[in-house]
Formats: C-alpha cells, sequence, structure tokens
C-alpha cells in the first residue's frame, strides 16, 4: 500500500481524475433535477478540470506543493459553473494546506482535505446540506479519522470516498428537492469521480479510454496521422484583428489568403476577425492583415518539424510552451477611458445586439448549454476600458464563476450584479445612469433586477417525474422564474396558459424574444397569443437567436 505522494505523481492523479469525470459526465448531468437541456453539471466540473488537467501536462512536477497551486490556480481561471467554482475552491484550499511539501502522506491528504472543504463553506453565502459541500465534509471527517490508524495515503483516501459514497446516497434524505425526484447530488457524485480517479492512478489502474483523448473535445495534436512529406504549406498561422474604423469587409483578405496558403478558417464578430491559414509566408500574411485593423493576438508553429518530432517520440515544441517562463504574455488591461463599462453574458446574435444597443462594452458568449470560464469573463472585463466594470451573468449558474473575477481584475472595480436571465439584464441596464455616482447606480440597477419576471420556454431532455408534473423526454417545457409552470405537448397551448397567467396579465410592457430554432412565422403565432391575451400590456418581439429556448419573456 502506497505511503507517500510526490508532485509528479499527485499531477498524474490530477490528470487521471480529471479523464474519470469526463468518462461519467453523462450520468451525472442526469442526476440534475431540472430535465432542461442546460450546462449541467458533469460538463461543467468536467470542463473546469480539464483546464487544469491540460496545464499540468505542460509543466514539470515539481514539489506537491508546487502542483498543487499549479492545478488550484488552472480550475480557478477554469471554473465553469456554481459546480465549477465549489470545486476550485475546494482545491484552493487543498492547495494551502500542501503549500512548501515536497511529498504528501495521508495525514497531510486529509489536513489538506479539510482545508479545502473550509475554503468552499466559507465562499458559499448560503451552504445547503445534501450536496458537494456535505459529502466533501464528511470525506475530510473520515479522512482525518482514517490518517490517525494508518498515515498511507492510499489507505486514507479509499476510506475517504467510501465514506463519500455512503454521504452522497443519504443526500436524496437531505435535500427535499433532491428527494421529490429521487436522485443523489450531482456535484457530490462529480466529487467522488474525482477521487476516485486520484485512487484509480495510486494503484495503477489504467485511465479511462475517453480521458486518453482528453477532456475538451478536441484530438491531442492535428499531426497524428500527417507525415512531414504530405504537409503542403509549412506554417499553422493564428491571428485576431480588431477591426479599425474603415474596415470594408474581407473579401480581398479571402481571395489573398487563398492564393498563399490553404486549411483556411475565418470567424468574425463585429468589431474583429480570427484566421487560421497555413501558408509558408506568415510574416507577409500578418503584414496584410493590418491593411485591416489592429493586430492583437497571433500564433505561428512549424508543422514539418512538429511531425519530425512525432515521428521520433519527441515532445512537440508549441507556442504554449512560452507560459513556462514567469513573464505575462496575455494583453494588457485596456486603459480606462471611461467611468464605468460592461459586459454581459448572453448567447445568440440577436441578444448580443440588444446588449449592444444599451451600452455593453464586452459580450461573452454563453449560458444555457455553454458556462463561460472565470477567464473567459475576465478576459472581457479587462478589455473594457473602464474604471469601474459591471458584470452581468445573466444566468444563476454563471454568478459565482464571475464573482471570481473581482480580485483577479487588474487595475478595474469590479462589480456582479446578481442577473440570473436575460431580462433581468436588460432591466438593470435600462436602470443605469452615466452621472449616478457607482453605490446609487448598484443600488438602481440591483433593485431594477427585482422588478423584472422571467419566463421561458424549452424542452424536456429527459423523462422526469418532477414536483407533480409527469415529464416526457420532447416535451415543451414553461418556466417561470426558473420554477417549473407547466408542460404540453403543445407549443401554442402552453404559451397560452403563460399568456394568461397573473404576472403577464399584471404587466405593462412585455418583450418576447424568440430563438434560433423559431422562425418568423412562429415568432408571430406566439406574438398573437400574448397580444389577444394582454390587452393592456405594450408588447415587443425581438429576435434573440439564443439556442435551447424557444421563447424568453420578460413582464415588466
Amino acid at each position: 500500500m502506497r505511503g507517500t505522494i510526490d508532485g509528479a505523481l499527485l499531477a498524474r492523479m490530477l490528470i487521471h481524475a480529471a479523464a474519470s469525470i469526463n468518462s461519467q459526465k453523462q450520468q451525472i448531468n442526469e442526476l440534475n433535477v431540472f430535465p432542461v437541456p442546460d450546462g449541467d453539471t458533469g460538463t461543467n466540473m468536467g470542463m473546469t478540470i480539464a483546464t487544469a488537467a491540460a496545464e499540468l501536462k505542460k509543466k514539470a512536477p515539481g514539489s506537491v506543493g508546487a502542483v498543487a497551486q499549479v492545478n488550484a490556480n488552472a480550475l480557478l481561471r477554469g471554473a465553469r459553473g456554481n459546480s465549477g467554482v465549489i470545486l476550485s475552491l475546494l482545491f484552493r484550499g487543498f492547495a494551502k494546506a500542501m503549500k512548501d511539501k515536497e511529498t504528501a502522506d495521508g495525514a497531510d491528504f486529509a489536513i489538506a482535505l479539510d482545508y479545502g472543504v473550509a475554503t468552499a463553506y466559507k465562499a458559499v453565502m448560503k451552504p445547503a446540506e445534501g450536496t458537494i459541500l456535505t459529502v466533501s465534509r464528511l470525506c475530510a471527517r473520515r479522512a482525518a479519522e482514517a490518517a490517525r490508524e494508518d498515515r498511507a495515503i492510499e489507505f486514507v483516501l479509499d476510506e475517504a470516498i467510501k465514506e463519500g459514497l455512503i454521504a452522497l446516497d443519504d443526500t436524496v434524505n437531505q435535500n427535499p428537492v433532491l428527494k421529490k425526484a429521487g436522485v443523489v447530488d450531482a456535484g457530490g457524485k462529480g466529487f467522488l469521480a474525482i477521487l476516485q480517479g486520484m485512487l484509480d492512478e495510486l494503484r495503477g489502474e489504467p485511465m479511462p479510454a475517453d480521458g486518453e483523448e482528453g477532456t475538451s473535445g478536441e484530438q491531442k495534436t492535428d499531426y497524428a496521422a500527417i507525415a512531414a512529406e504530405e504537409i503542403t504549406f509549412t506554417f499553422d498561422t493564428v491571428f485576431i484583428v480588431r477591426k479599425d474604423a474603415g474596415f470594408n469587409g474581407l473579401e480581398a483578405f479571402q481571395a489573398y489568403l487563398n492564393s498563399v496558403g490553404d486549411s483556411l478558417v475565418i470567424g468574425e464578430s463585429d468589431d474583429a476577425f480570427k484566421v487560421h491559414v497555413h501558408t509558408d509566408i506568415p510574416g507577409d500574411v500578418l503584414s496584410e492583415a493590418q491593411k485591416y485593423g489592429t493586430l492583437e493576438l497571433a500564433k505561428i508553429e512549424n508543422m514539418r518539424t512538429q511531425a519530425e518530432d512525432l515521428a521520433a517520440g519527441r515532445h512537440i515544441q508549441s507556442t504554449d510552451d512560452l507560459e513556462e517562463d514567469e513573464h505575462d504574455h496575455c494583453a494588457a488591461p485596456a486603459a480606462p477611458e471611461k467611468q464605468y463599462g460592461f459586459v454581459s453574458v448572453c448567447a445568440g446574435d440577436g441578444l448580443a445586439d440588444v446588449f449592444r444597443d444599451l451600452g455593453v462594452d464586452r459580450v461573452v458568449s454563453g449560458g444555457q448549454t455553454m458556462n463561460p470560464s472565470t477567464q473567459d469573463i475576465l478576459k472581457e472585463i479587462e478589455a473594457t476600458p473602464a474604471e469601474v466594470v459591471y458584470v452581468l451573468p445573466n444566468n444563476k449558474n454563471i454568478i459565482m464563476a464571475a464573482e471570481q473575477c473581482i480580485p483577479l481584475a487588474q487595475g478595474k472595480t469590479v462589480v456582479v450584479l446578481p442577473t440570473k436571465t436575460i431580462p433581468q439584464g436588460v432591466s438593470a441596464l435600462l436602470s443605469f445612469d452615466p452621472d449616478a455616482i457607482q453605490e446609487d447606480n448598484t443600488d438602481a440597477m440591483t433593485q431594477a433586477i427585482q422588478n423584472v419576471h422571467t419566463a421561458q420556454i424549452t424542452y424536456a431532455a429527459r423523462n422526469s417525474d418532477f414536483d407533480g408534473f409527469d415529464i416526457k423526454e420532447g416535451d415543451y417545457l414553461a418556466l417561470a422564474e426558473n420554477q417549473l409552470f407547466g408542460t404540453d405537448q403543445d407549443l401554442s397551448a402552453l404559451l397560452r396558459r403563460l399568456a394568461e397567467a397573473e404576472t403577464q396579465q399584471s404587466a405593462e410592457f412585455i418583450t418576447i424574444y424568440y430563438g434560433e430554432d423559431v422562425d418568423d412565422g412562429q415568432a408571430q403565432a406566439a406574438l398573437d397569443i400574448f397580444t389577444a391575451a394582454c390587452p393592456n400590456a405594450e408588447i415587443t418581439l425581438l429576435s434573440g437567436g439564443q439556442p435551447v429556448y424557444y421563447y424568453l419573456i420578460s413582464a415588466e
């Protein structure tokens, strides 16, 4: 039985843990009580720890303390969803306890688990029982007891998992919502999957097959099946350009790129474009790109030498290796040009346009099914040229990740408004006064959030018996303030019931945002239903383009 671990083994344990939860993420997702097709716990936790695993693979192991710190830093910036943030907090405390340790035994591990639990509980405003917090706390308690019986780390970790499984089974009795649904807590199960992956690595168990290809959905390398002589152009070139004021389209630039390279992909937003191209003259390509705007970021890699390294079994050199030194290669935060700025999270071009029209500086693409990480949000905060940056998460599962940005932002004051829906974010912006002081604006926007009511129409991703509703996969679901309002196999009937509800009947203003899966004719039919049912309200229909949710409905 293994008694201690060093840094190299801890790194392998954490990488194995990432593969372990990735192999189980769908099972964990299916434990979520609401049957809506959202980001879900397994996905969020898996993507969060995958960030750490990727970082650990790039760095030399070092001591246990050094590995734990690399892991904690990566988890903090990669945290997605509430479950991902709590996971990052657990490992942040873990790293504090492991600081300066070259190796660790079972007693050290038990203390680190306890530090992690304390850190997570301290950060969660209203910790509830029957959650990942409960499972992790009882794991840590048993680990401490086990360490007094035997200091071997394998024994301590095994005993902690055994106690955690008992605690997980009991979560169904501790949380009324879980009890109604007859399931255990998804976050707790995810945490145990991570601990089990760590134990499996200790015992020499093989890593889950899915984890061997990474947890990002991408292959390990683009070059595994490419021989050097089959590479037409040498340099894999990727860059981002911020458009200038006189920007007039990319047709000419695209034609130029096609003439000097292949594998061309261009992604474009309102204010920037990103290019991927294989070429022999990357310097000329970058010079040509600057005719269209300001070059912000570029990466150039030699595919021939990479292919040769791969064939010889050597480490493939990458620009990612530049992160090994102590310098910060990220773009510097934008210098303040004004007092206030806004960052908003949303999914859908129409919704993004709404927020930009209301004065939002930077939009983070995300929401249901794709919770952005702390790093994703932080990047846009630092690109906002303002002294005070308000962040609108617009989703209850993104608020915690946004709040982690507050101490990370450089030279800016970050205020996270607890907007749980898109309409709440819109309402907050409408109450903003550019001439008011920060405290007054924060109070006014927070109050505005309380005055708007949100309904959403989506579909059931799986069968469920929830709160008296017998829900079948594919049924239409109506949510009111994130609570289940009703279900139906007839979308028009469900919309009519929602329009006739008291919230809509007493509203003065109703806005209907229709999603990417709704055509103009269907959207007009929904508008007609609300117009007939709510004759005293001023009703607006807008194309939101959001995924997953057919309709987002704001009532004020």
